[in-house]
């Protein structure tokens, strides 16, 4: 067990040894200073002449959303049809099926949106050219659109008065040809070097040391899963993610892909101090952030290593920890660290079956999607903690009666409104999605969207409350990890989910986008001996303590209703 403990701090630190100097190179891939990957400035110039795009151009906050908001419709259409008639396509050796209308909806918007909840079996749900020309291609773009997004904030809080965020497809371009096209490449190499498939060769055949005869999903995919890790999508090219021998074949292999999935989220926040050139502000937030990141690691590692308190009560011995759903190889540390991990970064992949993690750590890895700040997915991590700062700020300025300033800029109603709103939407949509579904379980257990309610769950009680509370955490949060003994491929959560899938995306970004904008086009006023810093400890333990507060008055009953009541029961 110490062992494991060791390789689980090698691979947070590593994590934030390689984050720093990533971090001083993003900043200055958009701060227009040479890099070694200038080299791709022609291919950067083709596209745009290719487009018919001016890279110069100014835009404000609201020409910068609506380039977004457009190419990212296109994207979702273009994702739909091909899903549909995915079967008539060629590149599907294995004769996959086209997918129904309501699960094309549900998995383009999922991957749209950088979630990826999969409510198919990766190997058998898909063929290989939606694999790659859909789902590989979301996931670059995804990424690279919450990219796009936080460097716009760093535009509006880097100039003193400003009505320019950037230009939209300039960094969205930059982002994708200089950060994760490069890390993705290294990283694909690395997996297939170490047995995992890159070939577009269909099934094999085996025979297995009992002499039964299965056949085995292949592909190239050592480069989707590339992305999905670096990119925080999450989305697995087989069924069960990361748990799947040849999605991650050694621990290794795991070491790497739980270092992609930190990297450019903890990178992205180094990168807001080398940008704006505020160091000591992205210090306090990354610490912030890794204070509870600590926290909630060591509430899983204990839980996991410790054993399933129902085989406790037995008098049964659990020397290598609670392995139900955890794959030897790996380990019960290492699976609860990646949990961890993989909530934290809104990536939702697994290497291990979340379902089976007892029930205080099933708990926590829902009060980190809830959250949804810590670290974040890229780009969006410090998005939605930016709505917290703006929050503390405006409860820090009432509190010492000065009017809230940040960053030289007054914060006033309008944009403490927004904020308010973008935090009480995730609330809303998480509780009366669970409430929703629980309402139809129970009232109508006969009559469902193209199946009975009463089939969604393969666990009853307190466990089946949490799965269906996992399910709306997950979509909101844009993470797509599950509690899987749910029976979610059907028109109701199919449907459910993916408008949570377009509100919980977009609406996070818009928010924080609309009060930069406003906050940059105000009037600068000089920092005094009166203006609040926001870049002391004191006030990241303000941010902390608002995080915290409405966190816990926003979701304590439905987990009390879940993860809480089933700990307490086995006990």
């Amino acid at each position: 067990m110490n062992t494991e403990l060791t390789g689980v701090i090698v691979m947070f630190l590593l994590s934030v040894l390689l984050a720093i100097p990533l971090g001083k190179y993003i900043a200055k891939v958009f701060a227009g200073e040479k890099t070694l990957l200038d080299f791709m400035h022609p291919l950067e110039r083709f596209i745009y002449r290719l487009c018919g795009i001016d890279p110069n151009r100014k835009m404000n906050w609201k020409e910068f959303l609506a380039a977004m908001l457009t190419i990212n419709l296109v994207w979702f259409v273009y994702a739909f049809f091909m899903l549909i008639f995915q079967d008539k396509l060629p590149l599907n050796p294995d004769g996959n099926a086209g997918q129904t209308p309501d699960l094309a909806f549900n998995t383009a918007i999922s991957f749209l949106v950088n979630c990826n909840l999969q409510h198919y079996s990766g190997e058998s749900g898909l063929t290989y050219l939606t694999q790659l020309l859909v789902v590989t291609f979301l996931q670059f773009v995804s990424a690279a659109t919450g990219i796009a997004a936080l460097v716009a904030l760093f535009n509006g809080l880097k100039e003193k008065t400003t009505n320019n965020l950037g230009n939209f497809w300039s960094i969205f371009v930059k982002a994708t040809t200089r950060v994760l096209l490069p890390l993705s490449f290294v990283m694909g190499v690395i997996l297939a070097f170490n047995g995992t498939p890159a070939s577009f060769d269909g099934k094999d055949t085996i025979t297995t040391l009992q002499g039964d005869t299965v056949n085995v999903s292949r592909g190239p995919a050592a480069g989707m899963i590339a992305i999905k890790q670096l990119g925080t999508n999450g989305g697995g090219w087989f069924g069960v993610n990361s748990a799947h021998p040849l999605e991650n074949p050694n621990y290794f292999t795991n070491i790497i892909e739980t270092i992609a999935i930190l990297l450019i989220p903890m990178a992205l926040i180094f990168a807001l101090g080398y940008y704006i050139k505020r160091k000591k502000l992205a210090y306090v937030i990354f610490g912030a952030m890794t204070l509870l990141f600590i926290i909630f690691c060591s509430i899983n590692i204990y839980f996991e290593t410790k054993g399933n308190p129902a085989l406790d009560k037995m008098g049964i011995a659990q020397d290598i920890g609670s392995m139900e759903g955890k794959e030897i190889r790996l380990g019960s540390a290492a699976t609860a660290f990646w949990s961890i991990a993989t909530t934290s970064t809104s990536n939702g992949s697994v290497n291990g079956m979340h379902d089976s993690l007892t029930p205080v750590s099933g708990g926590v890895a829902m009060l980190d999607m809830m959250i949804n700040a810590l670290y974040g997915g890229v780009g969006v991590g410090l998005l939605n903690y930016f709505i917290f700062i703006i929050i503390a700020v405006f409860i820090s300025g009432l509190m010492v009666g000065r009017t809230p300033e940040f960053m030289g800029h007054k914060v006033e109603a309008r944009e403490v409104k927004i904020a308010a709103l973008i935090t009480l939407l995730s609330t809303f949509l998480i509780k009366a999605g669970t409430a929703f579904a629980a309402y139809m379980l129970v009232h109508h257990p006969d009559v469902g969207w193209a199946v009975k309610p009463g089939a969604w769950l393969n666990n009853p009680g307190y466990h089946g409350f949490s799965e269906m509370l996992y399910e709306f955490t997950s979509a909101n949060a844009n993470n797509g990890s599950g509690f899987e003994g749910l029976g979610d491929n059907n028109v109701f959560w199919n449907v459910t989910t993916g408008i949570v899938l377009i509100l919980g995306r977009y609406l996070p970004i818009i928010g924080p986008l609309a009060i930069v904008g406003l906050l940059a086009n105000k009037k600068y006023i000089p920092q005094s001996s009166g203006t609040l810093r926001t870049d002391s400890m004191t006030f990241g333990v303000m941010t902390l303590a608002v995080i915290i507060i409405i966190t816990a008055l926003s979701y304590f009953p439905p987990l009390a209703l879940g993860p809480l009541a089933e700990y307490f029961s086995m006990k």
